[in-house]
């Protein structure tokens, strides 16, 4: 889990995201970011639909899996950057953990959002 510094808090953050954020696509995840100004932490959130995945088991897996793999990012990750990652393939509750690594380090080099 991420440190609750830079967990996203109530659903107008992530709307403001979602309006005016940049697009970075990979084959199975989509990347939101802006830069927030006034944090001096970076706030992540991962977001996976009801369409991707029925059952809640199934999407709380892929939702800790994805924050794995950025905890060990948000060290690089610039301060003041508001992120969210859509997940819309089911295929990452089977791939290897150094793959979906690999997948968030290239989102986040697509992304320029290391310092």
């Amino acid at each position: 889990m991420i440190p609750f510094k830079n967990r996203f808090h109530g659903h107008g953050s992530l709307k403001y995201v979602y309006t005016n954020g940049k697009s970075v696509r990979s084959r199975l995840v989509t990347l939101k970011h802006t830069t927030h100004p006034r944090r001096k932490e970076s706030r992540i959130a991962v977001v996976v639909s009801k369409k991707v995945i029925k059952s809640a088991i199934g999407r709380n897996r892929i939702r800790r899996r994805m924050y794995e793999a950025i905890r060990l990012q948000i060290p690089k990750i610039q301060p003041s950057k508001d992120l969210v990652l859509i997940v819309f393939s089911a295929e990452l509750l089977t791939i290897s953990h150094e793959e979906l690594t690999s997948t968030v380090e290239q989102l986040f080099k697509d992304a320029d959002i290391y310092r």
